[in-house]
């Protein structure tokens, strides 16, 4: 006997549902991320030391990952419905302060920011409403698609900088605004949660007291940590690394990372769409093995062309399609009135994940002048993640599924 009521209907409504959430993820996406772009030319402008840049750039993240937690188990009790025009229209708050008030000093920014961080918490109610509208067998790909709207931060960075030098400073933060605005008004008029949607019924600090004691929760949030934590460890560092270690231009190093980027945001739903068909915990093992590989052939600091390009290319569909078979795994083996809360917690982990690598990989470089270690370190901490896929996290999932046969 199940422990979830499966959705009413599947076709248009529940594609219409997964767009508008997809939508709204890109979107809350691109507002979050509207302070990295900038980083240089604060530090230009208000003398910023290369610590105060790194915070500025930091905060709001942080504040996203950590949000998660609390918003997701919201969504567990009012539904994306209520929760993603409220995200949404929050989030234009921070926005417009930024860009109407808030780029004189330092601290105004890190006000700001701090509350810009309200955008990155809307991954959190997308995964429990989507996982609501498909039944078991297509979650997969419907999460996958919805966290591909993690590309909403590659619309940041390509158009953040070029607004402010064609219509001034506070330009791409009114644009961003208005389109939040919108999308909070259509999301109102147009999102429903999925009929049947299990809701929570005990109180938030319950439910996540509840959920801690999951074991699925824990073993997520270290698959997440390395797959999605390894995408924005390399999106943050990347061109910084090619930049030192094989002498490209800016220019050049910045194109590389956007492709790395764009790679691991197709794969995503690749890896969810794989995980409905053969199971999540193949893919994850074979995405994990795969990540292994890469970074311990990169570790020895091949030629950029070819060896070094394939190896981070290589890396970038498994990081990818391991952040989509994790939320896979995780639609799959959490209880359905837990879904948002796991996913905060998750999505916390994968977050805060990414920046443990960049700080350790400068620490390596400063004492070593060379990556290897650092990336020698990544792929042992892969091959562990393949090892607990294939004992603890197989027998959790396999005890979940025989649960609600």
């Amino acid at each position: 006997m199940t422990d979830k009521k499966e959705p009413a209907t599947f076709g248009r409504e529940p594609a219409l549902m997964l767009g508008l959430a997809t939508l709204g993820f890109a979107l809350n996406f691109w507002a979050w991320a509207l302070l990295s772009p900038l980083g240089p030319r604060f530090k230009e402008l208000l003398g910023l030391s290369a610590a105060q840049q790194a915070l500025l750039v930091a905060v709001p993240v942080i504040v996203g990952s950590l949000g998660r937690i609390p918003v997701g188990a919201l969504t567990d009790r009012f539904g994306g419905r209520v929760m993603f025009p409220l995200i949404s229209a929050a989030t234009i708050v921070p926005v417009l302060f930024i860009g109407l008030a808030g780029q004189s000093s330092l601290p105004m920014l890190l006000f700001g920011g701090f509350f810009l961080g309200i955008g990155g918490t809307v991954f959190a109610v997308g995964v429990p409403f989507v996982n609501a509208w498909f039944p078991p067998h297509r979650r997969g790909l419907a999460i996958g698609i919805f966290g591909a709207g993690m590309g909403g931060t590659a619309i940041s960075a390509l158009t953040t900088v070029n607004l402010v030098k064609a219509g001034g400073s506070a330009t791409p933060f009114l644009i961003t605004a208005i389109a939040l605005a919108v999308y909070a008004a259509v999301a109102w008029l147009f999102m429903r949660d999925a009929p049947g949607r299990t809701v929570a019924a005990q109180p938030l600090l319950g439910r996540l007291a509840a959920t801690a004691k999951l074991a699925i929760t824990w073993q997520a949030c270290a698959l997440y940590a390395v797959a999605f934590g390894g995408y924005v460890a390399f999106s943050v560092y990347l061109p910084a690394y090619l930049q030192t270690g094989y002498g490209l231009d800016q220019a050049d190093a910045a194109n590389r990372m956007a492709g790395f980027v764009v790679l691991a945001v197709v794969m995503r739903p690749i890896g969810g769409w794989l995980s409905d068909r053969i199971g999540s915990i193949p893919v994850l093992t074979g995405v994990f093995a795969v990540i292994a590989v890469m970074a311990a052939i990169q570790a020895l600091t091949p030629g950029l062309m070819p060896v070094g390009t394939i190896a981070f290319l290589t890396m970038a569909a498994a990081l990818g399609a391991g952040s989509g078979a994790t939320f896979a795994l995780v639609a799959q083996a959490a209880p359905a009135d837990k879904v948002g809360t796991v996913t905060g917690l998750v999505g916390a982990a994968g977050g805060l994940g990414g920046f443990v690598p960049p700080l350790l990989m400068g620490v390596v470089f400063g004492e070593l002048g060379s990556y290897g270690l650092g990336l020698g370190l990544l792929a042992a901490a892969s091959a562990l993640t393949v090892l607990l896929t294939t004992t603890v996290v197989r027998l959790t999932a396999s005890r979940r599924l025989t649960s609600v046969a």
